[in-house]
């Protein structure tokens, strides 16, 4: 089996790398994080400029008709710099569900400026009672004359601060866990009825909580015919993130073995310490795992293959046991200056703790596998 990339994606890794090496360092990052919106926009310009923004979309909608592979390379490279960005809210997310369940007016309106860098946008389907279960929807939508009114309370919006647009999973029929009977919408910013209430996450991203009191959309897609798409989204983000955690495990490792050979302890590095050195090549095989399971479950996903969803259940189990454990073994080998705010590897961490969460933890993965 061939795990090499093609020469495009060989110029996208090149290309996010030198970036992230001369205008993204650390001290950039918890600058952008730090600010108003969370994130620069000039650099958010500079990802649509370089043609990032349009890597998962399909030449028809202005994309450059990439597939899980070639986000596989976006993703694991911005994990590796640590970006702040939205691209997970905007072009996986928002985006997702648009180039799949969109007509080609919508398509013409809303995806093109998001691939263009101008829109902001961000999905809500995360519901208190929910928990992760996509279908766990009790946001309503009903028929006011022609017009779509919403009515509900959504939970963990990424970007829901700084979004134009918002994309809202509501429930037109059927009971609460139905997978029936939902349908997708496009909410905008600044609509009557529509409460925001943002703030920071512990991993330096933003997000907001959503109250819809009567808040007018318009429909996306077939009427109750929601879900497939959503759940098609939600894997394609799933199995981005992973990648992104990958990058993270890649940079904490090599760290720590820098460290350990810097820091001296008894006249000696501490690297030369065999116990260390144990707990060192622990970490060397869970990033190795983690990322052969990670091309397992990409090119799984590329080829559309049966087994797909349980692929990507696997990586996310992965990545939320010994993602957490390459994470704590970095923390803990960094000392007491693991923890601080001014090292990046508590930061990496924190990031890491975040993706172990998002779309199901390990045990709810584990659930579905043995399932």
């Amino acid at each position: 089996m061939d795990f090499s990339l093609n020469e495009i994606q060989l110029m996208l890794a090149d290309s996010i790398d030198k970036f992230l090496e001369n205008d993204y360092d650390f001290d950039t990052r918890q600058e952008h994080a730090g600010s108003d919106r969370g994130y620069s926009t000039e650099v958010w310009q500079t990802f649509a400029e370089l043609g990032w923004t349009a890597v998962p979309f399909s030449e028809e909608d202005g994309g450059f008709d990439g597939g899980p592979i070639d986000l596989m390379v976006v993703m694991e490279r911005f994990g590796r710099g640590l970006v702040v960005e939205p691209y997970l809210a905007n072009i996986v997310l928002a985006g997702g569900i648009l180039k799949r369940a969109a007509s080609a007016e919508q398509k013409a309106d809303w995806l093109t400026s998001i691939i263009g860098g101008e829109l902001q946008a961000a999905l809500a389907f995360v519901e208190p009672q929910g928990r992760y279960d996509l279908s766990d929807i009790t946001t309503t939508a009903a028929k006011d004359g022609d017009d779509w009114v919403l009515s509900g309370h959504k939970g963990y919006v990424l970007n829901g601060r700084n979004a134009d647009l918002i994309v809202v999973p509501a429930r037109t029929s059927g009971d609460r866990r139905d997978e029936d009977g939902i349908s997708l919408f496009a909410v905008r910013a600044d609509s009557d009825g529509l409460k925001v209430r943002d703030y920071p996450t512990v991993d330096g991203h933003q997000a907001a909580e959503l109250e819809l009191e009567g808040v007018s959309a318009d429909i996306i897609g077939a009427e109750g015919e929601g879900f497939a798409a959503l759940q098609a989204t939600i894997d394609e983000a799933t199995l981005a993130v992973c990648a992104e955690a990958v990058g993270i495990m890649q940079v904490m490792k090599d760290k720590t073995i820098e460290y350990s050979k810097n820091r001296v302890q008894f006249g000696v590095p501490i690297g030369s310490f065999q116990a260390l050195q144990h707990r060192m090549v622990d970490m060397l095989t869970d990033c190795e795992q983690a990322r052969s399971l990670l091309m397992w479950a990409t090119m799984v996903n590329a080829a559309e293959q049966d087994d797909a969803r349980r692929a990507i259940s696997a990586i996310k189990y992965k990545i939320g046991t010994t993602g957490r454990r390459v994470g704590e073994e970095a923390v803990q080998l960094h000392g007491g200056m693991g923890v601080t705010w001014e090292l990046d590897i508590a930061h990496y961490f924190k990031r890491l703790i975040a993706i172990g969460q998002i779309f199901g933890n390990a045990d709810w993965h584990l659930d579905i596998l043995a399932a």
